[in-house]
């Protein structure tokens, strides 16, 4: 580490989640009655920002929000979190990305988003954050911001040494389209089969990796994840827990990831921390209120072993 602290640096996302809970998916043409519905402040970048913060990490955000409701929710949530805003920056043209989460009766869901501001932040925006990321332990990236933004960051991050890890959703772009250098691509098994053109996670994985990687990490939901790095393939199993809702159970697997690694812990390690923080993550509905603290997921190691049910009966 770079210093006595793991330290953080996040660009990305920062969306509004109009959460509704339904029974089931429902046809086209039809219109469903809902069960629940709730506003959760989220985005890829903001969920993995504030994960890392509660593992007991020092985190920089950089983002862009409107100047409305929304954004305000997102800064007093910062502060409420004791993460400065300095880098989040307020945009008078267009508002604060939003989406649309179902979640239906198994925990599993279907999401539409409109990033919105997102998609204006811009590679002048990142660079005034330089002396951050030159400092930081890790770089978190996704592609729900503006793609020539975070590929300066990763350059600048390169120049510093400064890790960087890429959250490689949503996946609308191959891995021939951009090429920013990443030191670990954490994608899903839909986005890895997407980005690799493969057929199934191990060979999507396989793929991914390449001299200039350290890590390819495929994470599989409560089946835990899947790594390749130059050591050859490994499976690490995941928790089988009471599901309320999968919304955000891959950012806090991702924050897991690299405020382990962030610590200069071994792949493995860091693997097995990930999958505890993801899990906790599903036993909570919304995005940021599931992102679990360092002592919750400590407690929830030391009580339960991978594949075993919260509920204890196996």
């Amino acid at each position: 580490m770079k210093g006595s602290r793991p330290k953080v640096a996040v660009v990305g996302s920062l969306v509004m989640d109009l959460v509704f809970r339904a029974g089931h998916r429902p046809e086209p043409g039809e219109t469903l009655l809902g069960e629940d519905f709730g506003m959760f402040l989220g985005g890829k970048g903001f969920n993995q920002a504030v994960g890392c913060k509660r593992l007991g990490a020092g985190v920089t955000l950089v983002g862009r929000i409107g100047r409305d409701l929304f954004g305000d929710m997102f800064i007093r949530k910062l502060e409420q979190e004791k993460m400065g805003t300095e880098f989040v920056m307020r945009d008078d043209e267009t508002g604060t990305g939003v989406a649309c989460p179902v979640v239906f009766s198994d925990g599993q869901n279907s999401i539409i988003g409109v990033p919105r501001a997102n998609m204006r932040l811009s590679v002048t925006e990142v660079e005034a954050a330089e002396s951050e990321i030159a400092q930081a332990d890790m770089l978190m990236l996704q592609f729900e911001v503006n793609p020539d933004a975070s590929k300066r960051a990763a350059e600048i991050a390169r120049r510093h040494n400064t890790t960087v890890l890429l959250d490689p959703a949503p996946a609308h772009l191959g891995r021939s389209d951009f090429n920013w250098l990443v030191d670990y691509i954490v994608p899903n098994e839909i986005e890895a089969d997407m980005l690799a053109q493969g057929n199934g996670s191990e060979e999507s994985a396989k793929r991914l990796f390449s001299e200039d990687v350290r890590a390819v990490v495929v994470s599989l939901g409560e089946k835990g994840a899947l790594v390749v790095d130059e050591n050859g393939i490994r499976e690490h199993p995941g928790y089988r827990v009471d599901v309320r809702d999968t919304t955000a159970a891959g950012d806090a697997f991702r924050a897991g990831l690299g405020v382990m690694l962030a610590q200069d812990k071994g792949i493995d390690q860091a693997v097995r921390f990930a999958n505890a923080c993801g899990a906790l993550a599903c036993t909570k509905m919304g995005a940021e209120p599931s992102m679990p603290t360092l002592s919750a997921v400590e407690q929830f190691r030391k009580k339960y072993k991978p594949q075993i049910n919260t509920d204890g009966h196996g």
